[in-house]
């Protein structure tokens, strides 16, 4: 990435605290419930399988973290995607936007291919190297392979969702994940439990459930790109190879790919680390990772607004407007996951019950929901700062941050409160709070220093 000199002052001039506020909050709600929606996916299916007992909630869990490796794939070319489309929505550049979303697109689709294969060969080994005991074993692998064998409709589905966000159109994703939502839940419920003389499916419901899913929302995505939205059409001459413009979203989004891909590698020992405490250690682990991830809706949305209005700002030639916006957006996500962290607190046995019945399950997924609590305001920063930085194109710094943190800081604090102090579950997410704690100080350090205001991509 080359640099450029900022002009001196902000073009647009200086927009007054509620229009700061009003502009994040109009690009954040809509992402907020987005993002709900579509965890709703994850949370439906935790509910639904978490009743037929610790194993099969086991099998989804492992299953998800190699489901969410293989997303990695994709995801580094959305990062660039959504950066390059920012960028040009503040210039004003819709048929260069235009290029840029069919030029992911194609992209994508081949590494959600790749995806598909390395994952439909390599279930049972993944799983087995997450130590799996026999019974999730046996429900996981095929529940990993069929979930893994659509990566290419999760592809067009996520592109498409991340060009539109960096337009400035947050509604339509939400949307989208509102019928993704839908779909899952009526298809898994039906078949988890043989509804209406179906088969009785169990987990492999759920997995059938997130098929269909994912195959509505990236049909849905499709057409409202096809017929235009947000200043931008997908056309077959965006689908022409650009080898250009893929170098160009590739320097912003290789480094992020990278560092989703040593992150999520990290977290593959770490959920290892866990589920060496045994099926129910990791099923109230997952239990309450499911409880937490209600603080990510607010901090995902607010990470969009703070990446789409950095990259706009950059775009326009605003970089004190663009400053401005991060860190407003920041303040709000801080406020409103640090009050949901006192829900967490005080509400922890509700949540987790909420999701299991199991007497031991619930007892030690307590403790390390009302812990996590505790961290929320440095998962706000660790969220709304990175994808500010994103917005702006710096991903490298970052990249270094998030990646070496879950190595130096959550998996030895992990392994050190688990295997040589008896901590428990409860000490593995001590671990996770550190890792957050010191990933949210350095990464508001380097939106602040303000380094990125003067790159070019």
């Amino acid at each position: 990435m080359t640099q450029f000199a900022p002009p001196a002052d902000d073009p647009d001039g200086a927009p007054s605290a509620r229009d700061r506020v009003a502009a994040v909050l109009r690009l954040a709600v809509p992402s907020a419930a987005e993002l709900m929606l579509g965890m709703l996916v994850g949370l439906v299916n935790t509910y639904l399988v978490g009743h037929l007992g610790a194993a099969s909630l086991t099998a989804v869990g492992l299953s998800s973290q190699w489901a969410m490796v293989g997303s990695v794939l994709f995801s580094a070319v959305g990062t660039g995607a959504t950066a390059l489309v920012a960028r040009m929505a503040g210039a004003r550049q819709w048929a260069d936007a235009s290029r840029v979303l069919g030029q992911a697109l194609i992209v994508a689709v081949a590494m959600g291919a790749l995806a598909v294969v390395g994952l439909e060969l390599t279930a049972g080994a993944a799983l087995r190297l997450m130590g799996a005991e026999p019974e999730a074993l046996a429900l996981g692998v095929p529940y990993l392979r069929v979930v893994s064998s659509v990566y290419v409709l999760t592809a067009v589905m996520f592109i498409g969702n991340a060009c539109l966000r960096g337009a400035g159109d947050t509604r339509t994703p939400m949307w989208v994940m509102g019928a993704v939502n839908l779909t899952n839940l009526a298809v898994s419920w039906t078949l988890i439990h043989g509804v209406a003389g179906l088969p009785r499916l169990g987990v492999m419901g759920a997995a059938v459930g997130e098929v269909m899913a994912r195959l509505v929302g990236a049909g849905l995505v499709l057409a409202v790109l096809l017929r235009g939205r947000a200043g931008m059409r997908l056309s077959v001459g965006g689908m022409r190879f650009d080898a250009g413009l893929v170098r160009r979203m590739l320097r912003v989004g290789l480094p992020a790919g990278v560092e989703q891909l040593v992150f999520r590698f990290g977290m593959l020992l770490y959920a290892r680390v866990v589920s060496s405490l045994g099926t129910a250690a990791f099923a109230a682990h997952q239990v309450a990772l499911n409880g937490e991830s209600l603080s990510y809706m607010p901090g995902f949305g607010f990470a969009v607004a703070a990446t789409t209005l950095v990259g706009q700002g950059l775009g326009g030639r605003a970089p004190a407007r663009a400053a401005r916006d991060g860190h407003t957006a920041f303040l709000l996500a801080a406020a409103l996951m640090s009050a949901m962290g006192v829900a967490f607190a005080v509400g922890s046995e509700t949540i987790i019950g909420f999701f299991t019945t199991d007497p031991e399950v619930i007892a030690q997924g307590v403790e390390p929901l009302r812990l996590i609590a505790l961290a929320q305001p440095f998962l706000a920063a660790v969220m709304v700062y990175g994808g500010g930085l994103r917005g702006a194109g710096d991903t490298f710094v970052p990249m270094l941050i998030n990646g070496g943190a879950v190595w130096v800081v959550r998996v030895p604090a992990a392994l050190l409160l688990t295997q040589v102090l008896p901590w428990g579950l409860t000490g593995a997410w001590v671990a996770m709070a550190l890792d957050l704690s010191v990933r949210g100080v350095l990464l508001g350090w380097r939106f602040q220093r303000g380094a990125w205001q003067r790159l070019q991509v």
